[in-house]
């Protein structure tokens, strides 16, 4: 193989790999955004399933029901209800890691997928802590 065609196949490969990446930085179009405190007001009900994602580990907000690695959803689909149209909501440090979960639950059958806009971090900002009471 010539020498340019091999740096011509390595750039457009480059290419690709970026675009792809760069994908995965926006949310999928069928995930619901909530506010800090939207996403307070509904956790306060205590009768939704609620996921953190974010690793490494973080301190989770009150009444998590799951904690799982975002990159590990679609080994553990067994622990996500089985009516794939119970909400599930997520949350991690940026919101970005439930961008990749999302697409995870949603290529398995989930359709209704809430995140917490802005994570842990907005949460915070919005002044939550994580000793939270209705």
């Amino acid at each position: 193989m010539k020498r340019s065609s091999f740096i011509t196949r390595s750039l457009w490969l480059l290419v690709v790999v970026v675009l792809f990446q760069g994908c995965l930085l926006f949310p999928p179009s069928d995930l619901i955004q909530l506010t800090p405190d939207e996403f307070a007001d509904v956790i306060l009900k205590k009768d939704v399933f609620l996921v953190d994602v974010h690793i490494p580990e973080q301190q989770h907000l009150p009444y998590t029901d799951l904690f799982l690695p975002y990159n590990e959803v679609g080994k553990h689909l067994d622990e996500f209800p089985a009516d794939k149209n119970t909400p599930i909501y997520m949350f991690c440090k940026t919101g970005r890691m439930v961008y990749v979960s999302a697409r995870t639950l949603y290529k398995h059958g989930y359709t209704i997928i809430y995140n917490l806009d802005g994570g842990t971090v907005a949460w915070e900002g919005a002044g939550y802590g994580y000793n939270i009471s209705p």
